[in-house]
This record gives C-alpha cells, structure tokens and sequence, in this order.
C-alpha cells in the first residue's frame, strides 16, 4: 500500500509541474507575441492598415495558443479521472470477495 501511495504522490507532483511549466511557457509566449507586436506597430508610425494587420495576428496567435493549452489540459484532466475512476471502481471489485451462492431450503 505504501508504494502505491507513493506512486500517487509522485503522480500527482509530476502533474503539478507540467501544469505549472505548461502555464508558464503559455503566458511567456503570449508575452513575447504582445512585445513583437507592440515593436512593430511602434515603428510603424501610423499606418491604420497594416497596425490592424499586425494586431489581428497577434491576438489570433494569443488567442489560439492560450485555448490549445486550456484545450488539451482539459482533455488531459478527463481522460485521468476517468482512468483513475475506472481503476478504482475495478481495485473495489477485485478487493470484494464474491457472494457465496445461496443455499436452498428444502
């Protein structure tokens, strides 16, 4: 039991982490796709046309990057809920000893 726990716990760090680093590299290049951004409608000096240009790129790619991660890590979520309910609901079952038939009264 113990290195079951164990094994949990370290699951559970390791999911910590990559959550963590996953956010981190998601917000690091949300901030480097907004500094590119503001570099480049800085040095345009007013054209209207190509400052919307720029700025709708950069929202796409904000936008899109943001939403894959939130995606997948959603996805990711379920899927280990229900692995983890589907391997404790069999744990339960196989930790149960079956029903003894019942006897006929005669």
């Amino acid at each position: 039991m113990g290195r079951d726990q164990d094994r949990a716990t370290q699951d559970t760090e390791l999911e910590k982490d990559r959550a963590r680093y996953g956010l981190l590299a998601v917000v690091v290049s949300n901030l480097a796709i907004t500094a590119v951004a503001a570099f480049g409608v800085w040095q345009l000096d007013g054209d209207k046309a190509v400052i919307v240009g720029i700025l709708t790129a950069a929202f796409t790619a904000v936008s899109s990057t943001t939403t894959a991660y939130l995606g997948i890590k959603a996805v990711s979520n379920t899927a280990k809920s229900i692995a983890l309910g589907d391997g404790l609901a069999r744990r339960h079952t196989e930790a149960t000893p079956p029903a003894p038939p019942a006897q006929r009264t005669p």
